[in-house]
């Protein structure tokens, strides 16, 4: 991605009125940045959100289900295991359960997430594209702002898709837990999000952006085109290398999210050490690396997905934008 304007959306530059000009300043901020206003980066990043989890949303329903089978009562120790597991217990939509509750969530989620990603890039960067420490921590404010927005819709999320969940639905799940644990157990894995997050942006946009100026140099006479299979490509790699590494701390979230659901343990404290430890105990070190295969195989193409959806449509806005300062 582009870090500064490109000279067409330059005539957009219209000197206003002394007293608007600092309201202008912050405008043309945003407009300068890739040729887009901030709710073109939150309408790009939302679509992109809601893409990527919809069409990989089967494969998440198995990561699940093997992450928390370390304190449930069906053990499974593989990728086919489980998709047996929950086609024989719930049939083909079995894959689909809680995607009405990741609906909801992934939209808002992620157009918080890409724009505050986009708008600290430009703070940070200082005007230089390859600022590998800039992106690494516009990632990890990202991650902050929109984990306080999806961490409650996927803590429902992942209790639906256990097998065998004892609700009927988003809403269901949702009255059900407000009565019986209250608003808290929402965000129970706020901090281990927070935390496995936090890292994984750091390595993904830092790969992402590394991985794409690395493609687009292997063609030089193109370098100026950032096609949408470069972006795929960059984005494939930075999901999974992003996903592997942080396996252990998201089987601790799913293991806070579905504590009490379906036989799973619940933790008296709550902590990661706690949950660690439990984990470490009953299953080894191993246990810590529950799900790793088909997590990867969500982050891979879902990335892909992602990013691709979103350069799509910061592609649109800016074209969009360019007819609209020539009508």
């Amino acid at each position: 991605m582009a870090t500064g304007a490109s000279p067409k959306y330059k005539r957009d530059l219209i000197p206003a009125p002394p007293h608007q000009q600092p309201e202008y300043r912050r405008e043309m901020t945003a407009s300068e940045h890739d040729g887009l206003r901030f709710y073109e980066f939150m309408i790009s990043g939302s679509v992109a959100g809601m893409v990527e989890h919809m069409a990989m949303f089967p494969v998440d329903t198995i990561k699940t289900q093997m992450q928390a089978l370390g304190s449930c009562p069906i053990k499974s120790a593989s990728v086919s295991q489980a998709l047996q597991s929950i086609l024989k217990s719930d049939g083909f939509r079995g894959l689909y359960r809680g995607i009405g509750a990741m609906g909801l969530g992934a939209g808002p989620a992620h157009a918080v997430y890409f724009s505050v990603y986009e708008l600290c890039k430009e703070r940070f960067s200082g005007g230089k594209p390859d600022n590998h420490i800039a992106h690494a921590a516009s990632g990890v404010c990202a991650t902050i702002a929109s984990d306080s927005v999806l961490t409650p819709m996927d803590m429902v999320k992942q209790r639906l898709q256990l097998s065998s969940s004892p609700y009927k639905g988003v809403w269901d799940c949702v009255n059900r837990v407000l009565n019986e644990e209250g608003v808290r157990a929402f965000y129970a894995s706020y901090r281990t999000t927070v935390v496995m997050n936090a890292p994984f942006t750091a390595v993904h946009f830092t790969t992402y952006e590394a991985a794409k100026r690395g493609l687009m140099q292997i063609s030089p006479e193109s370098a100026n085109e950032e096609t949408l299979v470069v972006h795929a490509t960059a984005g494939a790699a930075a999901g999974a290398l992003a996903a592997v590494v942080t396996t252990p701390l998201d089987v601790v979230k799913t293991q806070l999210q579905c504590q009490g659901v379906c036989g799973c343990d619940r933790f008296v404290s709550g902590s990661m050490k706690d949950v660690l430890s439990t984990i470490v105990k009953k299953d080894g070190y191993v246990g810590l690396m529950r799900g790793w295969i088909p997590r990867t195989l969500f982050h891979a193409p879902a990335a892909a997905i992602c990013w691709s959806t979103y350069e799509a449509a910061k592609t649109f806005f800016q074209e969009l934008n360019h007819r609209n300062s020539n009508a």
